[in-house]
């Protein structure tokens, strides 16, 4: 009996991957509609700069994890999961209605976020992993699985 099983890639960001995840982001507009969610386009692009500015060690979040958090949460979540559920709540700090930055000029802050994934990718890292709020500490490997996936999940979102 031939397998059902079907194999699929996990998407890193690596060099090539980033480039399609910033070719979907120049399709996003201020006015872009979510389709679930909270957020607007500018709180998404401010949101993500945040994140990876949490992910490359510049900014810090407050900590909330178990063991099962920690371990099996962050296994299902970076190795079993094609794409993460709707409407998981962020930590404060990375929420734009709360402690998260306010987002300013949406397409100023695009160009940014796009500079940043480039750099988060770059094989030659200029910078030190920080830790996630909720996994802690995360191998190169696995941020840049994180990296995809919340990048590709906000995309999703606004349809992209």
């Amino acid at each position: 009996m031939a397998s059902q099983f079907r194999v699929v890639a996990m998407r890193t960001m690596t060099p090539e991957e980033t480039k399609r995840l910033i070719a979907r982001f120049g399709q996003l507009q201020p006015d872009s509609p979510a389709i679930w969610g909270k957020m607007n386009a500018g709180q998404m692009v401010r949101h993500l700069l945040d994140s990876f500015a949490l992910a490359m060690g510049e900014r810090s979040a407050s900590e909330q994890s178990s063991w099962a958090e920690r371990k099996i949460l962050k296994h299902i979540a970076l190795r079993l999961l094609t794409q993460w559920p709707k409407n998981v709540k962020t930590r404060p700090e990375m929420d734009q209605e709360l402690k998260g930055t306010p987002p300013g000029e949406f397409h100023r802050e695009l160009e940014e976020l796009k500079a940043v994934m480039h750099r988060f990718a770059s094989p030659s890292k200029n910078f030190r992993f920080g830790r996630h709020p909720v996994f802690m500490e995360l191998t190169e490997w696995e941020w840049m699985r994180w990296g995809w996936m919340h990048a590709n999940h906000h995309l999703k979102q606004f349809g992209l």
